[in-house]
C-alpha cells in the first residue's frame, strides 16, 4: 500500500454502544429483533496509513495526495498539554475560498460483498451490496440539490463548506465531488470473526457484525502488492489513487470489541429502521466525508486542527476540528432532503466559528451549524484539557 495516502482512502466509520443480547451457544446466528434500535451511534477515527511529514504553505506540502488549504484563527483556550494558547492552524480539503472556482475531487465507489466463510473455509453466507450502490450515488453528497448557501444546486458537503466562508469567499467558490462506480470487490471473513442477523425472509443479511481488529486486517493491504484485501485490490487495479476521496461501500456492517455488544458502524449506506430515524441511509457517510472535507489528515502532523478544548451539548469532550462529532445523537441531528424519489438523513454540521469560539459568528446567518442552522446556537465554554 502506498504509505501517503490520508484518511480519505476509507470513509465511515461509527461506533455504537448497545445492550448486550443473547444468543445461541456456538453460533453466530444473531436474533432477528430491534437490537440495533437501542444503540447510541458514536465515531471511530481511523489514523492514516501511513504519511510524509507535512509543513506550513497555501496547504500542506510534499505529500501525494488531496489538493488542499491552510488557515489560521486566534482564539484563548488550551492546548492538550493545558498550556494556553492563542493561535491555532487548520487545513482543509480544495482551495482557498478568496480564490474562487471549482475544485473537483474524483470520488471513486468500490462496492465490498462480505464471504462469511465456514470453519473449514468454505463460503456459508454472501452478503451482496447491490441494493446500497444506486441509492448511495444518487444521494445529496455526490448529486446537487438545493441550500441557502448556493445560489445554484450543489453538492451538501459543499453547501457545508460555503456556509462557513460566507462571507469571505468568492461567490464561486465550491469544491464539489465526482463519484464514479469501480469493481466490486469481496472480503472474506473467517468463521471466529463475525456475527450475522437474517431478514424477516430468512434470507442474508439484515446486519453482520465483523471483529474489528480482523475487519481492518482484511480491509488495509499488508504491502504493495496485496491484491486480496478490498482496497489493495482497487489500488493495484488503478481504482483509486492518492488524490482521490474513495468510498469502500459495505452493506449493513457494523464493527465489535471483543464481544458482540459494542459495535463500529464502517457501512456507507444505513438500511431505514436499523437504528431509528435519526442515524440512517447516509447519516454515517456524510459525517465522514465533512469531517475529511475539514481534517483531512487528522492532525498528522501535531498542527493543523488542533483546536481550544470544547465540550458539546452531546457530551463529546474533544480538541480537534471534527465537524461531525459535536452534533452527532443530537436533537435535529440530521437534515432531510428529498431527491431522486428518496429521502435522504445526511447529518448537520458544526462550523468552523463553532471550534474557533468565535461570537458573533461570521459564518451565514451567524450559524454555528449548517444546513439546519438551529441545530447549534450557543458556544462551547473554554475547557481544560479532558474537560475537567
Amino acid at each position: 500500500m502506498n504509505p501517503r495516502f490520508s484518511r480519505s482512502l476509507v470513509l465511515t466509520s461509527a461506533v455504537l454502544f448497545a445492550a448486550a443480547f443473547s444468543f445461541a451457544q456456538n453460533s453466530r446466528q444473531l436474533p432477528a429483533d430491534h437490537l440495533l434500535k437501542h444503540a447510541h451511534p458514536r465515531y471511530l477515527k481511523p489514523a492514516p496509513r501511513g504519511h510524509v511529514a507535512p509543513g506550513l504553505a497555501h496547504g500542506i506540502p510534499g505529500i501525494d495526495s488531496l489538493t488542499n488549504w491552510n488557515g489560521s484563527y486566534h482564539a484563548i483556550g488550551f492546548d492538550h498539554s493545558g498550556n494556553l494558547r492563542k493561535t491555532w492552524y487548520y487545513n482543509m480539503v480544495g482551495n482557498k475560498p478568496e480564490r474562487g472556482g471549482t475544485t473537483t475531487i474524483h470520488a471513486p465507489v468500490v462496492p465490498v460483498s462480505l464471504d462469511l466463510l465456514n470453519p473449514d473455509g468454505s463460503v456459508f453466507l454472501h452478503y451482496d451490496p447491490q441494493p446500497f450502490i444506486l441509492p448511495a450515488l444518487q444521494s445529496p453528497l455526490f448529486q446537487n440539490s438545493t441550500f441557502t448557501s448556493s445560489p445554484i444546486p450543489t453538492q451538501i458537503t459543499d453547501a457545508v463548506q460555503r456556509a462557513e466562508f460566507f462571507n469571505t469567499m468568492a461567490p464561486d467558490w465550491h469544491t464539489m465531488l465526482y463519484a464514479s462506480l469501480k469493481q466490486e470487490r469481496t472480503m472474506k471473513v473467517p468463521a471466529d470473526s463475525y456475527f450475522y442477523s437474517l431478514k424477516n425472509n430468512g434470507k442474508c443479511c439484515r446486519f453482520v457484525l465483523l471483529d474489528i481488529n480482523a475487519f481492518f486486517n482484511l480491509l488495509f493491504p499488508a504491502d504493495p502488492a496485496d491484491t486480496v484485501t478490498p482496497i489493495g485490490a482497487a489500488e493495484n487495479a488503478g481504482d483509486i489513487t492518492t488524490q482521490d476521496i474513495s468510498t469502500f461501500l459495505f452493506p449493513n456492517t457494523y464493527l465489535y470489541f471483543g464481544t458482540p455488544d459494542q459495535f463500529v458502524n464502517y457501512s456507507a449506506y444505513i438500511s431505514p429502521g436499523l437504528f431509528g430515524s435519526a442515524f440512517t441511509d447516509v447519516t454515517a457517510l456524510s459525517h465522514e466525508i465533512a469531517e475529511i472535507f475539514n481534517d483531512p489528515f487528522v492532525l498528522s502532523d501535531g498542527k493543523h486542527n488542533l483546536t481550544p478544548w470544547w465540550l458539546a451539548p452531546n457530551g463529546n469532550c474533544q480538541d480537534d476540528l471534527e465537524v461531525g462529532d459535536v452534533i452527532e445523537g443530537l436533537p435535529r441531528a440530521t437534515f432531510p432532503v428529498k431527491m431522486n424519489g428518496r429521502t435522504y438523513h445526511p447529518q448537520n454540521e458544526a462550523l468552523l466559528q463553532w471550534f474557533e469560539f468565535e461570537s458573533p459568528s461570521s459564518a451565514i446567518h451567524g450559524a454555528y451549524s449548517y444546513p439546519d442552522e438551529t441545530t447549534l446556537t450557543a458556544l462551547s465554554p473554554i475547557e481544560l484539557p479532558g474537560c475537567q
